[in-house]
C-alpha cells in the first residue's frame, strides 16, 4: 500500500494531537500549548509539551519527539499501517487501495519536489544576473531590503521561451509541464510558462515550492496578466494552499493574531514593514479550506481588503464561504483599508504606525455584513426594506450552527427593527417659539421656574389607568399561547430554547396565563427527552399530564407563520418569536421605571431614557405585529 506524502500531511493536519494524547495522558492548556508528564519517562514535573499547530510533541526531559502517527507505533504500540488506519478513521479519510501504480506516482511526485527546487535555484540565480537588471530595479522602487528580498525567495523568469528548458536539461520536459513550468498547446511547440517576470516561489507546510507566482514588470504590456500563477498540478491546489502560512504561523503565535491580505505582493510589503504574520490566497476567493487552515493558527483571523470596489466585493466572498463554517468562537474580523488604497499605500503614505492603526480597529463580521447589504440598495420604499431584510435572512438560512444562526437572526432583525420601524421625531422644541395662536410651539405650556433655567418638557402622565395599561400584557399573552403552539408542532426545537423559556417562572405570568404556565412546565419537562419527539407523540403526552393545548381564541387574533409552516424558515421565526418574547416584558419593565424616575427627577436625562425605551417598545410592538400579521394594539 503506498501512501503519498500529501495524502500523509492532510491526515496530520486533521488529527488534534492534544485531543488524541489526551486520551491516555492527562494534559493541560498552557498558552498556545499543551503540556503534561512525559508518557516515555518518570518525571513529577511536566516537561511534555504539544502544539497542535504545528502538529508534533516534544519531551524535553527525554528527548522524545514526533507527530500524531508516530505517537500511534511508539507509545501505542501499533504498526505503521494499523497507525495510519486508525488515525485515518479518526478523520473520516479513506486510506487508498493498494495499487501498484502508486509507489510510482509517490515517486514521481517526489521528483517534481526536486524539478520546482531546481526551478526555484535557476529563478534566484537570474535575478542576480544580466538579464535580471530590470526586476531589481522593480525591487528597489518597491523599497524591500535585502533580508526581506533573501527571505522570501524572490528571482527572475528571463523573456525568453526556451531559458528554463536549458537550464534544467536534466530533467525531463514531461515533467516540466506535469510541475506546471512548460506550456502545452497544440500544434505548437512547449515553451516556458513564466518570462520575463518577477518570480516569488509559493511553498508548503514545510518550506518547499510547489509553485510560482510571477508579476510582469512591463506596464506597457497589456496582452498579458500583471500577476501569472502556476496551474494545479500533483504538488499544488491553489483552492487549499494559503501563501505564506509556513512562515507566519509563528509569527503568528506571538502576534496574537493572523492577517489575511488579497495578494502575495501585500504579504511581502507588511513583513517588510515589521509585520510578519500576513499570508493570502492566491488568486481565488477564500475557500472554505483555505478559512479551515487559518482556524488552525487562529480561531479569529483578521481579513484585510482593499478600500475600493473590489475588495469590498472580496469581503462579501469571504463573508458569505464563512457563514456555514461558522461554529463557537470561531469566526472572521475585517479591516476595510481607505478607499483606492492597499496596505503597501498605508505603509509608505502615513507608515507602519497607521497600518498597525487599522489592525487593532477590525470589525465583526456580523457588522460588515450588515452594512453591506444595508448600503446594497436603496431603502426609500417599503418594498425594499423587505428585500433587505430577505437578503439578510438568506445569509443567515446558510449558517450550520444553530445557536449561532439564531443569534445571527436575533441581531440582524434586531438592527433591521430599528431601521424599518423607527419611530420619526418630532422638532425640537425651541423655547420663546410660538405658534400662530400664541401658545408655546410645543403644544404645551411654559412651565413656571427661574430666571434664567432653560423650559423642561412636562413629564408624560404617569395616571393608574396609563400604569396599568402598560403593565398589562394583551400582545404577550397571545404570543405566549402560539409560541406554546409552536412547540407542539415543532418539538425538536424545545430542548434548543429551553434555557430561555425556562426564565419565565410562574410568579412572572400573570394570573390570566395560569393555564399556559401549566403548558410551558410540560413542555419543558419534555426537554431531557432522549428519543426525537414527533408533534402526535407531544400531543399524546399532554393529553395524558391533562395538560389542554391553546386554541385560536388563545392568540390574541394574531396568526403566526410558523403554526402552518415547515422547515427553517418556521423553526426561524419561532425563535424569532421566543426572543419577543423575552424582550417584550423587560423593556415594559424598564419603561415603567424610567417613567417613575422622571416623574421624581424632571430632568433631560430622565426624559430621554424615557423616549428610548418607548421607541424600543414601540418597535417590538411593530415587529409583534408584522409577525401576527395584524396590528398590534400599541
Amino acid at each position: 500500500m503506498a501512501l503519498t506524502p500529501q495524502w500523509l500531511d492532510e491526515l496530520r493536519t486533521r488529527i488534534s494531537l492534544s485531543g488524541l494524547i489526551g486520551r491516555s495522558v492527562r494534559v493541560q492548556k498552557a498558552g498556545r500549548e499543551f503540556k503534561a508528564c512525559c508518557p516515555f519517562h518518570n518525571e513529577k514535573s511536566p516537561s511534555f509539551t504539544i502544539n497542535d499547530e504545528k502538529g508534533f510533541y516534544h519531551c524535553f526531559g527525554c528527548g522524545a519527539h514526533g507527530d500524531a502517527i508516530r505517537w500511534m507505533t511508539e507509545h501505542q504500540g501499533l504498526p505503521f499501517m494499523d497507525a495510519v488506519k486508525e488515525l485515518a478513521a479518526m478523520a473520516s479519510m479513506e486510506v487508498p487501495a493498494p495499487d501498484p501504480r502508486a509507489a510510482k506516482r509517490a515517486e514521481q511526485q517526489k521528483s517534481l519536489h526536486d524539478v520546482m527546487a531546481a526551478a526555484q535555484a535557476f529563478f534566484v540565480s537570474s535575478l542576480q544576473g544580466t538579464s535580471g537588471e530590470a526586476a531589481r530595479a522593480y525591487l528597489a522602487t518597491r523599497g524591500f531590503p535585502t533580508a526581506i528580498v533573501r527571505e522570501f525567495g524572490f528571482g527572475y523568469a528571463p523573456d525568453s521561451r526556451t531559458a528554463l528548458k536549458e537550464a534544467l536539461s536534466d530533467f525531463p520536459e514531461a515533467m516540466l509541464i506535469e510541475a506546471g513550468l512548460r506550456i502545452v498547446v497544440e500544434g505548437r511547440d512547449p515553451y516556458d510558462r513564466f518570462r520575463g517576470r518577477l518570480m516569488l516561489p509559493i511553498c508548503d507546510p514545510r518550506g518547499r515550492p510547489i509553485a510560482f507566482g510571477g508579476r510582469i514588470l512591463t506596464a506597457a504590456k497589456t496582452d498579458a496578466p500583471k500577476y501569472l500563477n502556476s496551474p494545479d498540478t500533483p504538488l499544488f491546489d491553489k483552492g487549499r494552499t494559503v501563501y505564506n502560512l509556513h512562515r507566519a504561523a509563528p509569527a503568528a503565535r506571538s502576534a496574537g493574531r493572523i492577517v489575511v491580505v488579497e495578494g502575495y505582493m501585500d504579504v511581502v510589503a507588511l513583513a517588510a514593514a515589521g509585520i510578519a504574520e500576513a499570508v493570502a490566497p492566491l488568486g481565488t476567493a477564500l475557500t472554505e479550506e483555505q478559512i479551515e487552515r487559518l482556524w488552525r493558527v487562529d480561531e479569529m483571523p483578521l481579513l484585510c481588503f482593499d478600500g475600493d470596489s473590489a475588495g469590498q466585493r472580496a469581503a462579501m466572498r469571504a463573508i458569505t464561504r464563512a457563514l456555514p463554517l461558522l461554529r463557537p468562537g470561531h469566526s472572521l474580523r475585517i479591516v476595510t483599508l481607505p478607499q483606492g488604497q492597499d496596505p503597501d499605500d498605508v505603509i509608505k503614505r502615513e507608515g507602519p504606525a497607521a497600518m498597525q492603526e487599522l489592525l487593532a480597529s477590525p470589525r465583526s463580521l456580523v457588522d460588515v455584513l450588515w452594512q453591506a447589504e444595508r448600503d446594497a440598495a436603496p431603502l426609500d420604499t417599503p418594498e425594499a426594506k423587505a428585500g433587505l431584510k430577505q437578503r439578510l435572512m438568506d445569509h443567515v438560512d446558510t449558517i450550520g450552527h444553530p445557536d449561532i444562526k439564531a443569534l445571527y437572526r436575533r441581531e440582524l432583525n434586531d438592527r433591521f427593527g430599528e431601521l424599518a420601524y423607527a419611530r420619526r421625531e418630532r422638532a425640537p422644541f425651541q423655547p420663546g417659539a410660538r405658534s400662530g395662536n400664541g401658545a408655546p410651539s410645543g403644544g404645551g405650556s411654559r412651565q413656571p421656574g427661574r430666571r434664567g433655567q432653560p423650559w423642561q418638557p412636562p413629564a408624560a402622565p404617569m395616571t393608574e389607568d396609563t400604569r396599568n395599561r402598560l403593565q398589562r400584557r394583551e400582545p404577550r399573552d397571545g404570543l405566549l399561547a402560539g409560541i406554546l403552539a409552536g412547540l407542539v408542532q415543532h418539538p425538536t426545537e424545545i430542548a434548543r430554547h429551553a434555557e430561555a423559556l425556562g426564565r419565565l417562572s410562574s410568579d412572572v405570568l400573570s394570573p390570566a396565563e395560569s393555564a399556559l404556565a401549566e403548558l410551558l412546565d410540560a413542555l419543558l419537562a419534555l426537554a431531557d427527552s432522549p428519543a426525537p419527539l414527533e408533534p402526535d407523540a407531544v400531543r399524546t403526552i399532554l393529553a395524558a399530564r391533562q395538560v389542554s393545548l391553546p386554541t385560536a381564541e388563545d392568540f390574541a387574533g394574531m396568526r403566526f407563520g410558523f403554526l402552518t409552516g415547515t422547515g427553517a424558515n418556521a423553526t426561524g421565526e419561532l425563535a424569532e418569536a421566543i426572543d419577543l418574547l423575552i424582550d417584550l416584558p423587560a423593556v415594559e419593565a424598564a419603561l415603567a421605571q424610567a417613567t417613575q424616575r422622571h416623574e421624581t427627577e424632571f430632568s433631560d436625562e430622565s426624559f430621554a431614557e424615557q423616549q428610548r425605551l418607548l421607541q424600543r417598545r414601540l418597535a417590538l410592538l411593530a415587529r409583534l405585529g408584522q409577525m401576527g400579521r395584524v396590528r398590534a394594539a400599541l
